[in-house]
């Protein structure tokens, strides 16, 4: 049996090894019948081992943030460059924070590891718990600041390009990586590297992801939005398809109802928004508490 080495084929065009293989025999690649791969993905320099999973993290920020200035440059804002300063280091303050208290609340066995190695204060952080941390933190640096106008309709479009290229590198830290879903007969289940065929969860998600992206864009062409709902729509979309898609992942502590901690965060935003979107229209209504 012929193997086609994903270290081989980077070592020769590119000067560097990749730790993970898509193996068949030659006609079974060619037909396109057998893909098979080694979790998790690992690039290597050298004696230097580096995740897949952080590299795509890293890109998933450099990337987002560029496209931000770019859209930025390109569509104007309605922000001076101090507001959006402040109101950018209100959201990663509070996206980090409460990224990191809803993994741990989702993956409390995490705690006592987070305790022993503060390595894991780096580990265990939710994208649900990010989007719902930043939309705080930006609404008290907005406070502070005395900003009254919605501010996160600029944001929707590089946050989805980030977390479309971050779920990449979930993807391929295969199972552990704790994003995938249960065990599966669909015809989607892949192997993890834990050898059950499971749910691609990082997968789906950037599908769903791209039709938020393209249905966002849509709106925004087809329709006058008041200020800060293209943002709202997006967050509504998003933690839609995550209170129900979470149903199909395990988690160490389950709820009432049955819910996880991500699942009950998203009915509470998702409560929010709904309040929102239905509170009469006037400009003051439109543009406050809206992000």
């Amino acid at each position: 049996m012929q193997m086609i080495s994903a270290s081989f084929l980077a070592k020769a065009l590119w000067g560097f090894e990749i730790g993970g293989s898509w193996g068949g025999s030659a006609a079974q690649v060619e037909m396109g019948y057998k893909l098979a791969m080694t979790f998790p993905v690992t690039f290597s320099l050298g004696a230097l081992t580096i995740p897949a999973h952080l590299i795509f993290e890293m890109l998933s920020y450099f990337l987002g943030y560029h496209y931000y200035r770019y859209l930025r440059a390109r569509q104007g804002d309605v922000l001076d460059d101090e507001g959006r300063i402040g109101v950018i280091v209100g959201g990663i303050l509070g996206a980090a924070i409460l990224s990191k208290l809803l993994g741990l609340l989702e993956h409390p066995e995490q705690l006592r590891a987070t305790q022993e190695n503060l390595a894991f204060l780096v580990a265990s952080k939710t994208i649900v718990g990010g989007l719902i941390g930043g939309l705080i933190g930006v609404e008290i640096a907005k406070k502070v600041m005395g900003i009254s106008r919605s501010t996160g309709d600029l944001f929707c479009l590089p946050i989805i390009l980030g977390m479309m290229i971050g779920r990449i590198g979930c993807f391929l830290q295969g199972a552990s990586d704790g994003t995938w879903g249960h065990p599966t007969t669909w015809p989607t289940g892949m192997d993890g590297g834990d050898g059950v065929l499971r749910h691609p969860m990082p997968l789906y998600e950037i599908g769903i992801l791209a039709l938020i992206w393209l249905l966002l864009v849509q709106l925004r062409s087809r329709l006058t939005l008041p200020e800060g709902h293209l943002f709202g729509l997006f967050m509504s979309f998003y933690l839609g398809w995550r209170l129900v898609a979470d149903f199909m992942k395990p988690n160490s502590l389950v709820m009432p109802f049955g819910l996880s901690a991500i699942q009950i965060a998203c009915l509470l935003t998702l409560t929010y928004y709904m309040w929102v979107f239905l509170r009469p229209t006037t400009r003051s209504a439109a543009n406050d508490g809206n992000t």
